[in-house]
């Protein structure tokens, strides 16, 4: 039998192994250490039995328990919907005035409303309910059909200019290239512009205001703020959602762009679009 070999410095036994004069120490590892790892690998032996975790070709074993983060899921989600089942008929039965003196309802509405915002409307109105070119902004205080409850509540449920909806919102403006020559356009165009800004030229403005009085007052109102009975928007607050500028002005006069918003009482349901209803309200614009 070999003399074991000791290393001179440390003083530990080496295991015998040698490269190129350097010996390995022969340190086991503690016992404690040894036993839990071992009592890992039984660990993971249990677990792969009791729960599943063997991956097989469409599926993965079961596992004794038969347990399930699907389903588990699923009973979570059941019980939010109880819990939420007496709100939902508390929403249904009352009107979107009562529901938004409610605090506890009102709390409620806004968070439903929120998640079937960011589902259904955001895709037109953005996340932050800011819209874009075409899009209104739902946060400001700038509403074509009105900003109450009842006023947002038909909007949303009915649409706008929505074909199959008998009741959505229905407003067309001229064309006025039919009516107005292009001077005449521009000079309406500059009027419509120097109500919030400079106007390119003064005198231009001037001849437009009576031409603005002639054809656009009926709808626009002589003050030019609108009239949300007809959809006309306010066209002296700076808000412009077709286009900004007197290029941009000329282009609606003469050939005007009509939005569609669909109607959504008939996907969402009627309690749905009062939650949507007193989210919008809450964003800080609706009256």
């Amino acid at each position: 039998m070999p003399e074991k070999h000791i290393d001179e410095i440390s003083g530990v036994e080496t295991t015998g192994h040698e490269w190129d004069g350097i010996r390995e120490l022969n340190n086991p590892m503690p016992r404690w250490w040894v036993y839990t790892f071992y009592a890992t690998i039984l660990w993971a032996i249990g677990y792969a039995i009791a729960y599943p975790a063997i991956p097989m070709i469409t599926s993965a074993t079961k596992g004794y328990l038969g347990f399930s983060s699907r389903a588990e899921l699923q009973q979570d989600l059941d019980h939010a919907k109880v819990a939420q089942a007496q709100f939902q008929e508390m929403i249904a039965t009352k009107s979107v005035q009562e529901i938004d003196a409610d605090a506890t309802l009102r709390e409620f509405a806004i968070a439903g409303g929120a998640s079937a915002f960011k589902v259904n409307c955001a895709p037109c109105h953005g996340s932050g309910a800011t819209g874009g070119p075409g899009f209104p902004n739902l946060n400001d205080d700038d509403w074509l059909w009105g900003g109450d409850l009842d006023a947002i509540q038909t909007t949303i449920a009915h649409g706008v200019r929505y074909d199959t909806d008998p009741d959505t919102h229905v407003s067309e403006m001229p064309a006025f290239a039919e009516i107005l020559d292009l001077d005449q356009t521009r000079q309406v165009a500059a009027y419509v512009w120097s109500l919030t800004n400079k106007p390119s030229n003064p005198a231009l403005a001037e001849a437009g205001k009576q031409i603005f009085m002639d054809n656009c007052a009926a709808c626009h109102g002589d003050d030019a703020k609108g009239k949300a009975e007809m959809g006309a928007p306010n066209l002296a607050d700076a808000i412009w959602l077709k286009g900004r500028g007197e290029d941009a002005i000329v282009r609606q006069v003469m050939s005007p762009k009509h939005g569609v918003m669909p109607a959504w009482q008939g996907r969402l349901g009627d309690t749905a679009v009062k939650q949507l209803t007193v989210f919008v309200h809450s964003l800080g614009g609706g009256r």
